[in-house]
């Protein structure tokens, strides 16, 4: 059964949750139990409402979070998927979900609208906690995971181009505006820390036409193929090696750090505090090689996301099954 809270935040905000996409859940029914986290079952009898946004590796990541707390006790609903950076986030904020995975970069730029990223990555991360008490969210420690932008190539292309920074490409963009052609997603097109920022920090001169939008995943394939010279790529994804792409430094470093981090809702933080050392020591063992590895098994292997997650949490022996 719901919490009293949960139960009317469904009964009569709908309209809410459609805003933020969160428009239907389910249960998770893991059959675990606890492994080094979660003993004593501190959750019991609890229940949480776990959201991501939409890519694989947020997926993921909303699957380790759920499967942790239940494995701690709790009743878990999978509210993971949500398009979009902000939908996921203002379920957070709202109290419509109670946690998420998110990157301190995000944070720093799209939510709390600065627009010059800090470049020590504890300090990113405390600036961003420190901005959000206000908004009734609480961020606890980062991971190493750094899921930060960069511009990915084919071999053919690194080979004919050698651009290995951000400044090479903006050389060639104005040298050879035609060589110059970039896949991005939808987003990235549009953010200040995305290509508009990026434009403006490295004096790139690529024009709308040489610029094609399109879903995460097909950028990758394009850019293996040769369609687009360049691709916007995370620096976390497994399709990256996989695919044999060569990524560009960012030289200037223009981009934020992205160290993903629980972000939770501070009142639901208050009355289950349980949830930060649940989630602590997970955090810990989360870096960029775990990232690639496992994102690699969804995008490259085809596995399921959850499946991932839980294959993943009882081969580090935070959780049991059975």
């Amino acid at each position: 059964m719901r919490t009293a809270r949960k139960a009317l935040a469904l009964a009569v905000g709908g309209a809410l949750l459609a805003a933020c996409g969160l428009t239907s859940g389910s249960p998770m029914v893991d059959d675990v139990k606890p492994g080094s986290i979660g003993k004593g079952l501190p959750l019991k009898g609890v229940d949480l409402t776990v959201t991501s946004k939409e890519f694989t590796e947020q997926l993921i990541l909303g699957a380790i979070m759920g499967i942790a707390f239940e494995a701690a006790g709790a009743d878990v609903l999978d509210r993971t998927g949500i398009q979009g950076s902000i939908g996921a986030r203002e379920a957070v904020k709202g109290g419509d979900a109670d946690a998420m995975y998110e990157y301190t970069g995000t944070a720093w730029i799209t939510y709390q609208g600065n627009t010059k990223p800090i470049t020590d990555p504890q300090k990113q991360w405390q600036a961003v906690r420190d901005a959000d008490l206000k908004n009734g969210v609480t961020w606890l420690a980062p991971a190493e995971l750094n899921n930060t932008y960069a511009l990915a190539m084919n071999e053919k292309n690194a080979a004919k181009y050698k651009a290995k920074t951000l400044s090479d490409v903006a050389a060639l963009s104005k040298s050879d505006p035609k060589a110059v052609s970039l896949c991005v997603e939808s987003e990235f097109a549009s953010r200040e820390d995305g290509l508009p920022g990026m434009q403006k920090a490295y004096g790139m001169k690529i024009p709308a036409s040489g610029i094609t939008k399109m879903d995460t995943g097909i950028i990758y394939t394009q850019v293996s193929k040769g369609s687009c010279t360049f691709g916007e790529v995370f620096t976390t994804d497994g399709r990256i090696k996989a695919m044999k792409l060569t990524t560009t430094e960012d030289d200037k470093h223009f981009f934020p750090n992205y160290n993903a981090a629980p972000e939770i809702n501070s009142e639901s933080l208050k009355k289950h505090p349980a949830m930060a050392e649940v989630l602590e020591p997970i955090t810990k063992k989360l870096n960029n090689t775990v990232a690639r590895e496992l994102n690699s098994k969804v995008d490259v292997e085809g596995q399921d996301p959850h499946e991932v997650a839980l294959e993943w949490l009882v081969q580090e022996g935070f959780v049991k099954e059975g």
